[in-house]
C-alpha cells in the first residue's frame, strides 16, 4: 500500500518551500487550466505543491477533485521530473473539466516540462 502514497517528503510543507519555487522558478508550461513553475532543488526527490484558489474554483467539492487529480498524476508520472520543486496552480474554469481531460492537459504539460528540462541539461 505505500506505493500508493503520497509521503511528506514528495510535498511542498512551508510558505518558503512554496516562495522558493515562486521567486526561482527556472521553468514554467500552462495551458488555459493550469500553470507549473518549477525550480531545481537539491535532492533526487520531485516536490509536489498545489494552489488551487477558491477564486477560481469556487466549490470545495471541485478543489479537493482537481487536487486529487494533481496528486495522483503527480505520483504515477513524477518520477519522470526528478529533482524538481514542482508549484501547480489552478486557473478558471478547471473545475468544468472532465476527468479525462483533466489527465490529458496534465498530460501535455508534464511533456513540455520535460522537454524543457531536457533541453536545459
Amino acid at each position: 500500500m505505500a506505493e500508493y502514497s503520497f509521503p511528506k517528503s514528495n510535498r511542498l510543507l512551508t510558505a518558503a518551500d512554496y516562495k522558493a519555487v515562486f521567486d526561482e522558478a527556472t521553468f514554467k508550461v500552462s495551458c488555459r487550466y493550469f500553470l507549473i513553475l518549477a525550480s531545481r532543488n537539491n535532492s533526487t526527490r520531485s516536490r509536489l505543491g498545489l494552489v488551487i484558489a477558491k477564486k477560481n474554483v469556487a466549490k470545495a467539492v471541485q478543489r479537493n477533485r482537481v487536487k486529487r487529480m494533481i496528486r495522483e498524476y503527480f505520483r504515477l508520472h513524477g518520477e519522470q521530473l526528478r529533482g524538481l520543486d514542482l508549484v501547480v496552480l489552478a486557473r478558471k474554469d478547471v473545475d468544468t473539466l472532465q476527468s479525462g481531460q483533466l489527465r490529458e492537459r496534465l498530460g501535455s504539460l508534464w511533456r513540455d516540462l520535460g522537454a524543457k528540462v531536457e533541453k536545459a541539461c
